[in-house]
């Protein structure tokens, strides 16, 4: 039985996200998480897989060089102590940190999976710069021997070869994101009666709220009877939508916010369209389980989002922070109704086809040295 250690920076993604290859690992290994602040109902979660959790100290946003030593430091003790076989991470820090400190700790095999680049790839500003190349020479050092590296869309696997990060074919492997629970999430029954649009994200600038929000006020002008949903969170980070900001929408009443939502289902059932206009993603799981609940999607042709619709198809892919043709595309859905039928059909068989869980984590699993069944 291995000692396998995951590290993670959101503590509901390790049950939202990662649950079903958890399990697989806890049937044959003893499995340890570390993710900051979790709340009791996850640790009672993870406790009834079988699996332990340690809660760490780590800033997911910014670069602390203090606050991210400390973090350093105790990874580095937790390797050294609990002495795993292997070291699986996942988002940025959990990658740079926890595959540096697996380094220094001996650990001989170490994973990691690219879950995207995040906003410092996005922007061009000269912070964002200096960031970027800060956080390239960390993650090369981080990868440096490292045993696979998962990537979750070409985009980024090309984009870490141009920035020279990591270029090695024969320890990378190409998944298709995190996969989906095709059986938790179903089709609901589709009327197009009423049609709602969905978003479901974090609230920042980088997920394209402000256009959803834009486009949505546009659209409401002009065909009263449609409505727009929002689900979600806000960040707190420089690129974070401000509350007083969001409270103009809901007030003029361009938008029903949902709030936070520990169970996304309610809204998907609720809605005839997804709308995700963000300006880049590894692949968004937000879209996957759209299409698994047979929504059709409308998202960005981008990185990591581009690969989750074929345009026309299952829905349409429109240019990021393009208001004009995220509206249009919209307006093809409450003109032509059927589309939604037809298309949020097509979205669950990809879905189903290409990005079932189980599917996912049989990749996973063999590439770390686990038969899969």
């Amino acid at each position: 039985m291995a000692k396998i250690i995951v590290i993670g920076s959101h503590p509901e993604s390790l049950v939202n996200f990662r649950k079903e290859m958890l399990q697989l690992l806890a049937q044959q290994n003893q499995v340890l998480v570390l993710v900051p602040d979790a709340n009791a109902k996850i640790i009672q979660d993870l406790d009834l897989m079988g699996i332990e959790y340690k809660n760490i100290k780590l800033s997911r946003t910014g670069l602390n060089p203090l606050a991210d030593l400390a973090t350093l430091k105790q990874l580095y003790s937790i390797f050294k102590q609990v002495q795993p076989e292997q070291v699986f991470a996942y988002t940025s820090k959990p990658i740079i940190f926890g595959l540096l400190a697996a380094k220094l700790a001996g650990v001989k095999q170490t994973f990691a999976m690219i879950t995207g680049l995040g906003s410092y790839y996005i922007y061009s500003d000269i912070k964002s710069l200096i960031i970027r190349l800060v956080m390239s020479i960390l993650y090369k050092l981080a990868l440096l021997g490292n045993t696979i590296v998962f990537f979750q869309n070409p985009d980024d696997r090309q984009d870490f070869a141009q920035y020279r990060i990591f270029n090695s074919p024969d320890r990378s492997v190409m998944i298709n994101g995190s996969g989906v629970n095709i059986k938790h999430f179903q089709p609901a029954v589709m009327t197009t009666q009423n049609i709602n649009f969905l978003l479901i994200a974090r609230f920042i600038q980088a997920k394209g709220i402000f256009e959803y929000l834009t486009a949505a006020e546009q659209i409401k002008q002009q065909y009263p009877q449609a409505n727009f949903l929002l689900v979600g969170w806000a960040e707190n980070k420089d690129e974070a939508i401000s509350a007083e900001f969001l409270q103009t929408y809901i007030n003029n009443k361009t938008i029903t916010n949902l709030g936070r939502l520990s169970d996304v289902r309610t809204a998907l059932a609720q809605a005839n369209v997804f709308v995700l206009p963000s300006y880049r993603e590894g692949t968004p799981r937000s879209v996957l389980e759209a299409m698994a609940s047979g929504l059709p999607i409308i998202t960005t042709d981008v990185p990591g989002c581009r690969e989750t619709v074929i345009d026309g198809d299952n829905g349409f892919l429109v240019p990021a922070k393009n208001i004009a043709a995220l509206r249009l595309a919209m307006e093809k859905f409450i003109l032509n109704p059927h589309l939604i039928i037809s298309m949020g059909q097509r979205s669950r068989e990809l879905a189903v086809a290409k990005y079932d869980v189980n599917k996912v984590n049989s990749v996973i699993l063999q590439a770390m040295g686990y038969q899969y069944a």
